[in-house]
């Protein structure tokens, strides 16, 4: 089997993966879309191990061995990613990356200058009259 076969496979899974990442708004989405690049990652990797395995006369399958730990590094990302989803889910009640992130960076779209001093904030108003 030629080289190409396995390393076109693995750029069109990778292209469609990063398409997901960028384009996607809901998070358990967009870590689908990680994982499908971790897979095509490797699918290459292995794919290179036997090509080089038959070039070369000592067979250390390393590429074999790093997709064990790509795979392993997948499944910890996967666990631990769906959990801080679940949990944003049941605080904030959506999973879309652009509502998470405007609340996130605090806009205030109304509000006033910040440009002005401010003579004190209302938190340190009610301090001063307790």
């Amino acid at each position: 089997m030629h080289l190409a076969y396995p390393a076109v496979l693995s750029v069109l899974l990778f292209c469609t993966g990063l398409y997901g990442v960028l384009a996607r708004r809901n998070a358990i989405l967009v870590l689908m879309s990680v994982e499908l690049m971790l897979n095509a990652v490797n699918l290459n990797l292995v794919a290179f191990d036997v090509w080089l395995s038959r070039a070369a006369e000592e067979t250390l399958h390393s590429g074999q061995a790093l997709t064990l730990f790509t795979i392993a590094i997948a499944a910890a990302e996967i666990g631990i990613g769906l959990a801080i989803v679940l949990a944003v889910h049941r605080n904030r009640g959506t999973s879309d990356i652009d509502k998470l992130r405007d609340t996130a960076e605090g806009h205030e779209p109304d509000g006033p200058d910040t440009d002005t001093p401010a003579t004190g904030t209302a938190a340190e108003k009610a301090e001063a009259t307790a």
